[in-house]
């Protein structure tokens, strides 16, 4: 979990405030990564030219849509336990663990195989997540990257029915 404490409101919750402090390094880091992400998929979604591009470009708003959901729950889950949430682009761009966008791709299958990486970073990130906030006792939290996980999952298996076949 992230070691950096972060500044924390009165709250009444049952947790214990330094358990909340963790789970909010957690949290904060994969807020990064989820605002990264969007990102990443309004790139391919501006950019994009070739063939399928009307099917690709309607599939990543939808995605985009998706993340944003979840992107907004894990800033609330932030303020729940008590944190504040740092989701200002340049945070997000300082902290996130994705893999840095190609700004240079153009056709679908660069785009594919783009957002496909930033997907499948993004699930393994939330899926780690749920392990470590089910050790420090929050199932609450753990429950909510469990959610993530199977959106980020859903999302990687309809951007790679995208790739072309070999």
């Amino acid at each position: 979990m992230q070691k950096r404490t972060f500044p924390m409101h009165p709250t009444s919750h049952d947790l214990p405030e330094q358990t909340r402090q963790a789970i909010c390094g957690l949290l904060q880091a994969n807020l990064a990564d989820g605002i990264d992400l969007i990102y990443h998929i309004k790139q391919a979604h501006w950019t994009m030219r070739g063939p399928n591009f009307i099917g690709l470009h309607e599939l990543l708003d939808r995605l985009h849509e998706e993340v944003e959901d979840k992107v907004d729950l894990v800033a609330e889950r932030i303020s729940v336990l008590g944190g504040q949430a740092e989701g200002t682009v340049d945070v997000s761009a300082s902290q996130s663990r994705l893999p840095k966008y190609p700004l240079d791709a153009v056709s679908p299958d660069e785009h594919i195989l783009a957002v496909s990486r930033s997907i499948a970073a993004y699930a393994k990130n939330n899926r780690a997540a749920i392990d470590e906030s089910e050790e420090a006792g929050d199932k609450a939290t753990a429950d909510l990257f469990t959610e993530i996980v199977r959106m980020a999952d859903r999302a990687l298996w309809f951007i790679e029915a995208n790739k072309p076949a070999k």
